[in-house]
């Protein structure tokens, strides 16, 4: 074991390299509280693209979001610099950070950026199990020389979390038709849960099609600011396979989120109270019947 996190000087800096994407983002954030925790006295900065930067704003674990250009890296002058992301890009940044430290799993592409080689999650926890992205990432930091412990929830500002008890923040879309559910039974699910007292919002990108749900709340294209203030205020979440499934996990909204071909075991929603749903068949076999024995399950009204 590499016990770098115990030689860095007080107040050294620390660069986490985690370029995206919205869910590997989201489920970073156990690792930087286990940095923070461990040392707290060292200044945390994580550099990530623009479109996912607000994921971070608001983290009680980092001192600064940096943009992934080399420039703003170099400036921040880190001692150890932690690429996360494992790209060919982010393999250069660590590369060329200056960094006395520059450490990245040694399974990666591009070992030669790296003059610390972080093994697999298993051989570092023991386990010989699939491990899941958030245990996977949390790993190196173990490795560095946090103490072992149980890796906490997912964290995202706002702190705060009124929750308004009649918001379902309900995601039917996904990056590609087979990880997503039919849009007609998001439209049955949305309309009973409009029946039960829940104000049905839906959420999704600036290219996904709306049209089905004009009867709903639409958020279409919203900053990722404004879906953390939504979902720190919901009551339930029901979507795909997504990011925003990770964002309502680490606000522990109850949550069903629908499978396909990502396996729950290591890209599920992380401690959080949530049902998993998934059929041998692909996810269009899920009855909107089993959606709703699993809100059932969450003590939704269904």
């Amino acid at each position: 074991m590499e016990r770098v996190l115990e030689a860095l000087p007080r107040g050294s800096r620390v660069a986490i390299v985690r370029l995206r994407s919205l869910g590997d983002c989201v489920l970073t954030t156990p690792a930087l509280r286990l940095l923070k925790e461990f040392r707290p006295d060292l200044s945390v900065a994580v550099v990530v693209e623009d479109r996912f930067r607000e994921i971070f704003e608001g983290s009680p674990d980092l001192e600064a979001i940096l943009p992934p250009a080399l420039p703003s890296l170099r400036r921040f002058r880190p001692l150890l610099c932690l690429n996360l992301h494992g790209g060919p890009r982010s393999a250069w940044f660590t590369a060329l950070s200056g960094a006395r430290w520059r450490a990245g799993f040694g399974h990666f592409r591009h070992r030669f950026a790296y003059n610390l080689r972080i093994p697999r999650a298993q051989q570092i926890l023991g386990e010989e199990r699939k491990v899941h992205t958030a245990e996977h990432l949390a790993s190196a930091m173990f490795y560095l020389g946090a103490p072992r412990r149980e890796i906490p929830p997912a964290q995202l500002g706002p702190p705060s979390r009124d929750r308004q008890g009649s918001v379902a923040v309900v995601h039917p879309f996904a990056a590609h038709p087979a990880k997503t559910w039919p849009a007609q039974n998001f439209v049955q699910l949305a309309r009973h849960l409009e029946q039960t007292g829940l104000q049905a919002v839906i959420i999704g990108g600036p290219t996904d099609d709306f049209a089905p749900f004009r009867a709903f709340r639409n958020l279409q294209a919203a900053p990722l600011s404004e879906i953390k203030s939504l979902l720190a205020a919901a009551s339930l979440f029901v979507g795909n396979d997504s990011g925003p499934a990770h964002m309502a996990a680490a606000f522990a909204i109850p949550s069903v989120v629908l499978f396909s071909v990502s396996d729950p075991e290591i890209w599920g929603p992380w401690r959080a109270p949530c049902e998993v749903l998934s059929a041998p068949q692909g996810i269009h076999a899920i009855p909107v019947a089993r959606v709703l024995e699993a809100l059932a399950r969450l003590r939704v009204p269904a």
